[in-house]
């Protein structure tokens, strides 16, 4: 059965685990370089450590207008509690309800008496400018970032965990 996996493709040894699954064990003891790799088709990143399958997440990727720029890249930085600088909400200063959601600040301006608060990007890995992964609530099986490629949190957690600053990261459809 080992033999016959092997010659199948990544993503049919992945299917049949299914999505969001991480081995741990095999990260903390598999020797070799971390990498990750998006599949923008299949709303998936895998990551591999020294070449081996280690974990499968469900991801949503920037929707049209925003798409998330397929590529080589490197993770530039990593940050557990980011918050956006760009998208957000407009929160009146003395009550703390939200005045306005869903605010892009380059196009939204602030109205009186209120702050921005930007949106929470925990488990941040920044790969492509203020492009990265990181944890949401919000991951259906389609495009509907702004750019950036969510997961789901307990799958952003471990990759945070496991990645380093220099990780290769791979984007493509």
């Amino acid at each position: 059965m080992l033999l016959l996996l092997a010659f199948l493709s990544v993503p049919a040894v992945a299917n049949q685990r299914g999505v969001n699954w991480f081995d741990e064990q095999a990260a903390a003891s598999s020797s070799g370089a971390p990498s990750i790799r998006i599949n923008l088709s299949e709303q998936r990143a895998y990551f591999y450590k020294g070449g081996r399958l280690i974990g499968v997440s469900k991801v949503s990727s920037g929707k049209q207008g925003f798409r998330t720029s397929p590529g080589h890249f490197r993770v530039l930085s990593k940050h557990p509690r980011h918050r956006s600088t760009i998208y957000g909400s407009y929160v009146d200063k003395r009550t703390g309800r939200v005045v306005k959601a869903d605010v892009n600040t380059r196009i939204h301006r602030r109205p009186p008496g209120t702050y921005y608060r930007g949106a929470k990007m925990h488990y941040y890995i920044r790969f492509n400018g203020g492009i990265g992964l990181h944890a949401s609530g919000h991951v259906p099986n389609y495009p509907a970032s702004h750019g950036c490629v969510r997961m789901p949190p307990h799958m952003a957690q471990v990759f945070y965990r496991y990645a380093r600053v220099g990780t290769p990261v791979r984007v493509t459809y």
